[in-house]
């Protein structure tokens, strides 16, 4: 089966041909494949939602054992439509930052994967990327990661008079993230009223 790929490397907003030398430090390493010849149509919500479930816990067990080899880590798996475009994403990271390299041994292995056991249906773009500043914290490996960092968070209501919180994370559990503010007081936030969690860019 001729390989349906086509490799890119995403430079900010910018997709241009994979060229090691185009790399700088500031881009999140993202490598990218486009991949399929037809536009995957989920016709039931159900449905759309079962093969998202599938697509990324199959991707996250082929995965796995190419990033243990590499003592990489695999932070989350995502299948998600933006625009018209299907998109599965795999988001690695490993001790002292993941770069564009790391980025394209992985992506070129799973490519082989991809194109040989073929689940997916329809067109995607698969791509292995850093997690980024800007990454909500989602799972619970998440939240271990980010213990006494500074996080950003953004509520669904007003929660003193504001709906924009900065703090550092200092405990969470099933059904709340609790902070400790600017002005060093404990803050303790439900997860139902956060509509985002992340770790704060410090300028």
């Amino acid at each position: 089966m001729p390989n349906k790929r086509l490799q890119y490397l995403e430079t900010s907003a910018i997709l241009v041909p994979l060229n090691k030398n185009l790399f700088k430090s500031g881009f999140t390493p993202t490598l990218k494949f486009m991949c399929g010849n037809r536009i995957a149509q989920i016709q039931k919500e159900g449905e759309g939602v079962g093969k998202k479930i599938d697509y990324e816990q199959r991707t996250e067990s082929l995965i796995l054992p190419i990033l243990e080899k590499q003592h990489f880590e695999l932070v989350d798996i995502e299948y998600v439509k933006e625009g018209s475009t299907w998109y599965l994403r795999a988001y690695i990271d490993k001790e002292g930052g993941i770069t564009v390299n790391d980025c394209e041994l992985v992506a070129r292995e799973m490519n082989e994967i991809l194109d040989r056991e073929d689940y997916v249906d329809g067109s995607y773009v698969f791509e292995v990327s850093s997690p980024g500043l800007g990454r909500p914290l989602k799972k619970e490996k998440d939240y271990i990661r980010n213990m006494g960092k500074e996080v950003e968070i953004r509520t669904y209501r007003p929660f003193e008079h504001k709906k924009e919180f900065y703090g550092t994370l200092k405990a969470y559990d099933a059904d709340s993230v609790t902070i400790l503010d600017e002005e060093q007081r404990e803050v303790v936030f439900s997860k139902s009223d956060i509509a985002l969690i992340r770790q704060a860019l410090i300028l």
